[in-house]
């Protein structure tokens, strides 16, 4: 579901900004996306901190995933002319590039 936020939140902004800001906004909405999920369904048998506390360990857990993720897309943007026509595209890998990262370090750090 995040690939769709994200996917949907760089396609909206692509007219407004380049892509590279198209593509840091989305992976936010993207991971504040999942981590409501992941709160109310992934982990939802465990005691949660409050809100503002877990969302921000989330994000500060996800910043290895999103190294990987929006490197690969911005590498992508950067050297292939298919994904600056396509952005899905560099989305897509950039999101399979950071997924293991995101969805371990938020198992261990940020959902106990």
């Amino acid at each position: 579901m995040g690939f769709l936020w994200d996917t949907g939140t760089v396609y909206l902004l692509r007219p407004h900004v380049n892509l590279y800001v198209a593509g840091t906004c989305g992976f936010v909405v993207a991971a504040t996306f999942n981590w409501f999920i992941n709160r109310i369904w992934t982990f939802r048998e465990i005691q949660h901190a409050p809100m503002h506390i877990q969302w921000g360990k989330f994000l500060a857990a996800n910043a290895v995933g999103f190294v990987a993720n929006r490197g690969t897309f911005f590498l992508l943007v950067a050297f292939w002319p298919l994904v600056v026509e396509h952005p899905v595209i560099g989305i897509a890998a950039g999101s399979m590039a950071g997924l293991v990262f995101n969805y371990f370090l938020s198992k261990t750090l940020v959902f106990r």
